[in-house]
């Protein structure tokens, strides 16, 4: 049966000059991207769409449906900001109360949906890693609308903003030179820039795809760099002499991770520091802490196991969540887990959460550990007291932890998202401001007060509930079953009480679960993967993993439905 699109509907537009409808696009095939800018594989997709968008140019649009996760995503002048920050070039719809994400049934970030010429969804698919999938659906469909008169290509409706310079421009983070001087990763401008004693820029060395973390590497190692780079963008390591200007690459070769690349490829490396001999890289795009050494040049995975979530425990076993920020104090490794909105670290092989509870809750309250709350921190500092801030960027703060409690130190900041101590002060990577801010490392304000947890629609299911993860592979290709199961699923739950049966790993789609109805309510965790490969085989084929991560929030109903799909991606008919 063919589905009409729904309309489009939300609380304004971006990056076009009048509102769009469906009926005004008619003739044109429509891609919607159902994103949040905290979400790293929601980046990804942004970037895997830019060769479609041109090779399409005349046949396809492209709107951004911003459905926000956090609070703070909510704000309009935020999303303005993600808007220009992330380089998104086509249309974005404004839908801070998740209208439109309700319409289409979305239940994941990304969520992506192909609308025909015509006004029918022709396609679904949640996750990244589908670019090729729609692209090859695209060259099929275009040609089967131009035969029968339906397309009828046209100009984009996109209009790009209007940028105003300034020396820098969404910074990331910042370290600074035993001289005084500072170096920042200006994301913005792709640049890492050497700023002066006084704050002004000294020099700029260019060469990088939004980096973030810096970290300086011990000079008696001679290693032909003073820097490593998290090039986040880029996918990779790189080295930087200050002296030259040189940049070279140290681990990854500017394409994206994905399942069974090995150490070989990067996702989106975050922050770096030096730690145990050897760089620390927080790898945002699959969940997990890698290192490298720079004598050996070995890249490995330290811990984290790529599932998303908050979980403690050996190294190997622990679960992160876009960890995005590092700071050392001797044994132990501090970090931020943006999405889990927690402050934790690693110590003798064990990873311990300190504050945060899980994906879907957040705050900003001060007070003891177990009561405070953060909003997706971004950055991590030890001050000279060995006390730790926080750079608690969606909350626009700079928060403390010491001796058991949260507090604030700074706030009405925009975007905060790194920090360091320099001459008794603490110096803040202000990103949204496009600058970095001194504040005194004794300053102490009233927080603001609220938690929250996501808001996204409760599904009623039943007690005995068939869990269906549809996987269609893309025009061209099939399921690749040649070393073994071409697919794999992981089912948890939040309390774990929820599930009687169907938790763990097993290779079908498919599953039945039994919930608990004294439990009532929880959010089902659901990991989905599948592999497809070129029809014709042989040398060369290309091969590809299509995988999601989902949260639903349940609410047990012997009313309820008895059937939970979650469309893990392909064509619709």
């Amino acid at each position: 049966m063919r589905v009409r699109a729904p309309e489009l509907t939300g609380r304004g537009w971006l990056n076009t000059a009048t509102p769009l409808t469906l009926r005004d696009l008619r003739g044109r095939f429509v891609l919607l991207d159902f994103w949040t800018f905290c979400c790293i594989n929601c980046l990804h997709v942004i970037d895997e769409l830019r060769p479609i968008e041109e090779q399409y140019a005349d046949e396809l649009v492209v709107i951004g449906v911003h459905s926000p996760k956090f609070v703070h995503e909510a704000d309009p002048d935020a999303l303005v900001a993600a808007v220009e920050r992330y380089g998104v070039h086509h249309p974005v719809l404004d839908d801070p109360d998740l209208t439109t994400w309700q319409a289409y049934t979305a239940r994941a970030w990304p969520t992506l949906v192909l609308i025909d010429p015509e006004g029918y969804i022709v396609g679904h698919y949640a996750g990244e890693g589908h670019g090729h999938a729609i692209s090859a659906l695209l060259a099929t469909l275009v040609e089967e609308h131009r035969s029968r008169g339906s397309l009828q290509p046209g100009d984009s409706p996109y209009v790009p903003p209007v940028v105003e310079p300034t020396d820098l421009r969404f910074p990331a983070k910042a370290v600074p030179l035993p001289d005084g001087r500072a170096l920042v990763a200006d994301a913005g401008h792709d640049q890492v820039v050497l700023l002066a004693a006084d704050g002004s820029v000294e020099r700029r060395f260019p060469g990088f795809r939004e980096p973030n973390g810096l970290c300086l590497v011990p000079a008696d190692l001679d290693l032909g760099y003073d820097v490593v780079v998290a090039d986040t963008v880029g996918h990779r390591l790189a080295g930087l002499s200050l002296d030259s200007g040189a940049v070279s690459t140290l681990a990854g070769d500017g394409r994206q991770w994905f399942a069974g690349d090995g150490t070989s490829r990067l996702s989106s490396p975050w922050d770096v520091v030096w730690w145990q001999d050897r760089v620390w890289i927080a790898m945002a795009g699959v969940h997990q802490l890698w290192t490298y050494d720079p004598v050996t040049k070995d890249v490995a995975i330290a811990a984290g196991t790529a599932n998303e979530g908050l979980l403690d425990g050996p190294l190997e076993q622990a679960w992160f969540a876009q960890t995005s920020g590092f700071a050392v104090d001797g044994e132990r490794l501090w970090l931020a887990d943006s999405e889990t909105s927690s402050l934790r670290y690693v110590e003798g092989g064990q990873v311990h959460t300190v504050v945060g509870t899980g994906l879907f809750d957040f705050g900003f309250r001060d007070g003891p550990t177990d009561q405070a709350l953060l909003q997706h921190p971004l950055g991590v500092a030890v001050l000279p007291d060995g006390s730790v801030a926080i750079a608690d960027t969606y909350n626009g703060a700079v928060r403390r932890l010491a001796g058991g409690q949260l507090t604030t130190i700074a706030s009405d900041l925009r975007e905060p998202s790194g920090l360091y101590v320099d001459q008794g002060q603490l110096v803040v990577v202000e990103s949204g401001a496009h600058r970095l801010t001194r504040i005194p490392l004794d300053a102490r304000v009233a927080a603001d007060d609220f938690s929250h947890t996501t808001q996204r629609p409760v599904t009623e299911v039943g007690p005995t509930l068939r869990l269906d993860v549809p996987f269609a592979p893309p025009p061209g290709q099939k399921v690749d079953d040649r070393f073994g199961p071409s697919s794999q699923l992981l089912v948890t739950a939040t309390p774990p009480g929820l599930l009687r049966e169907g938790e763990g790993r097993g290779t079908d789609l498919t599953r039945e679960l039994v919930l608990d109805p004294h439990v009532g309510e929880g959010v089902l965790h659901v990991a989905a993967r599948a592999a497809s490969c070129d029809i014709d085989g042989g040398e060369g084929a290309a091969c590809r993993m299509h995988q999601q991560d989902w949260g639903v929030p349940v609410r047990i109903d012997p009313a309820g439905t008895a059937v939970l799909t979650l469309p893990l991606g392909g064509a619709w008919t």
